[in-house]
């Protein structure tokens, strides 16, 4: 499967000095007091964001976190652990902008902020047109490095790629990508499909397809 990779882009020069955004998954779990209590998707995000720095972009990091009701902000939807969690393993200060979309925050090449969570913003579940044009307009790059949600067609996993004057997948992404296009089209045998998630509803027509192309499927979570 051939697609732009952020990587690419970064070793031909074009990310130095650009802004770029990054969607990233750091919807991690967090105990009643909101400590993170397992960070495995914000070490993932590592690969994307350091490959960022080191091309000397200005780069910006958003994700999703629980399920915030859009436009209505409360202590336990922030990305602010994220955002401490970030820091640490980066060895550097990780600021925290809320209210990004109209832009008005800097950021420099070379430097880091962490955008308030997505699905805070009003139009972000059903991709908003209004929107997706704001997201646009805030980079030069876009990188999706959130595999976990790039089943849905949200402001800042598909909206923003249509609008910005690049779009990518991110090491994450790119991945994943790759090991799917190896598993579906030249395949080991026999293949046995794994399928998880408690919403079944939602993932029935891979379902169907995936049963043309496995030997075995396995569903479990419903």
């Amino acid at each position: 499967m051939k697609f732009l990779r952020f990587s690419d882009i970064c070793a031909s020069g074009q990310a130095a000095g650009k802004r770029v955004f990054i969607r990233a998954d750091l919807n991690v779990p967090q105990d009643d007091d909101g400590n993170i209590t397992e960070d495995t998707r914000i070490r993932a995000s590592l690969p994307a964001i350091q490959l960022a720095l080191d091309a000397g972009a200005a780069v910006m990091v958003t994700s999703h976190l629980g399920r915030p009701t859009e436009g209505e902000f409360k202590p336990e939807d922030s990305l602010a652990p994220v955002a401490q969690r970030l820091g640490e393993l980066l060895g550097r200060e990780v600021p925290l902008v809320s209210n990004w979309v109209d832009g008005g925050f800097d950021v420099a090449p070379g430097q880091l902020v962490l955008l308030e969570n997505c699905r805070l913003n009003v139009g972000e579940k059903k991709n908003k047109p209004e929107l997706a044009a704001k997201l646009g307009k805030l980079c030069d790059i876009f990188v999706h490095d959130a595999f976990g949600t790039a089943h849905r067609a949200e402001g800042t996993t598909y909206g923003i790629a249509e609008t910005a004057p690049i779009a990518c997948a991110g090491p994450l992404l790119a991945a994943e990508m790759d090991a799917l296009t190896q598993a579906l089209l030249e395949p080991k045998r026999p293949l046995v499909a794994i399928v998880g998630g408690s919403k079944v509803s939602t993932k029935l027509s891979i379902l169907k397809t995936l049963a043309s192309k496995v030997d075995q499927l396995i569903v479990g979570g419903g």
